[in-house]
């Protein structure tokens, strides 16, 4: 097994089976308290989930979110979530393609088109990465695998605890813009766990990006992961900073306020009142990634299955008890923000987010 192999291994088992949760951060979303509607005039069975994201249409506003792949056992997972996303009319994103450029056999655990012809499919690869691929590498990584859009992950949290991982991490943004500008395809900018503030949020809009996947705090701690993959300085590192980021509500607040066309609300997502309360405040669609691939080691695609029915149960539940027979509807009922979450709107709403890397001063 190859070190990226090994590493990829590492991943799916911590996430699985790991205590990797973040320890004292939330995602924030249950300080979105949702108004009754005690005369909704509604039948729950009649309620539309059906939404539209990058142009494709999905049967309910739920993404199975990047995951796995590299390894053979990976590749098995991601043919049998994608059946069952293509079954439920779901999205899925792929774990980073990280292993197809070291190893171009590696394609084989990312390749699901067969199976699942008509699923919106999210590519995946780090920002670092691409920043060395020439345009038509990148294209490859998309049309290898007949994904819809590239997701490149933004991960400097992770990365530098990771004991194999990047410590580079300039020149991002350029390569970003250049990729917007240049390829045909949509580009999906995703954080990895630590979620997008405001600053982050408007300099990505600024190079021309439309469309983010906020994963943020919450809900597994990728910097954790890698803690437990570490030792020495590395493992004390980690444990600083195992709960670092911008909650996922938080996140979704902002990139709303910016106005990207797409936002992917990932990052701690369990239930269908955590999907609800992310399209209140702006998401186009909730992702679920640690509970599928739990749900998965604990019994299967079965299992799996039985999950996401349960998600899409609770949903159409606050989606009735809310008075909404859409998605659309419901992204417009009102909302209380409270707790914490109300002091993070504040500070976007003000505009105060300290931008590092513009001269340390508050826009």
């Amino acid at each position: 097994m190859t070190g990226i192999e090994s590493r990829k291994t590492d991943h799916l088992e911590l996430t699985a089976r790991g205590d990797v949760g973040f320890r004292t951060q939330s995602t924030l979303l249950a300080d979105v308290q949702l108004v009754h509607d005690a005369l909704p005039e509604l039948h729950v069975d009649e309620i539309d989930l059906s939404c539209t994201a990058l142009g494709k249409r999905l049967r309910a506003p739920i993404l199975i979110a990047g995951l796995t792949g590299g390894t053979e056992h990976a590749g098995k997972i991601n043919r049998d979530l994608a059946k069952i996303a293509e079954a439920r009319g779901y999205a899925m994103g792929f774990g980073s393609q990280r292993p197809m450029l070291l190893n171009a056999s590696a394609v084989e655990s990312y390749t699901v088109r067969d199976v699942a012809p008509n699923v919106l499919l999210l590519g995946n690869v780090g920002a670092v990465q691409a920043a060395a691929l020439q345009l038509p590498e990148v294209s490859e990584l998309v049309n290898a695998v007949g994904a819809d859009a590239l997701c490149v992950h933004l991960n400097p949290a992770m990365e530098v605890v990771q004991p194999e991982g990047d410590k580079d991490f300039r020149g991002c943004l350029p390569q970003i813009a250049r990729l917007v500008a240049e390829l045909s395809f949509p580009i999906i900018a995703k954080e990895t766990g630590c979620g997008i503030s405001m600053s982050v949020a408007q300099r990505l809009a600024a190079v021309g990006v439309e469309h983010v996947d906020v994963s943020g705090a919450g809900g597994t701690s990728w910097v954790g992961v890698e803690t437990l993959r570490a030792e020495g300085q590395g493992r004390a590192l980690g444990e600083l900073f195992w709960d670092w980021g911008v909650p996922t509500a938080a996140s979704v607040l902002a990139a709303h306020r910016v106005g990207f066309r797409t936002v992917f609300a990932t990052g701690g997502l369990k239930t269908g009142l955590d999907v609800a309360r992310a399209l209140v405040l702006g998401a186009t669609a909730g992702g679920l990634a640690r509970p599928v691939i739990q749900a998965y080691y604990d019994g299967g695609p079965a299992a799996v299955e039985h999950y996401l029915e349960h998600v899409e149960r609770e949903l159409r539940t606050a989606m009735l008890l809310v008075g909404a027979a859409n998605v659309a509807q419901l992204q417009k009922v009102p909302r209380i923000i409270g707790g914490d979450l109300r002091e993070w709107d504040g500070l976007w709403a003000n505009g105060a987010n300290l931008r590092p890397n513009n001269v340390g001063r508050l826009s």
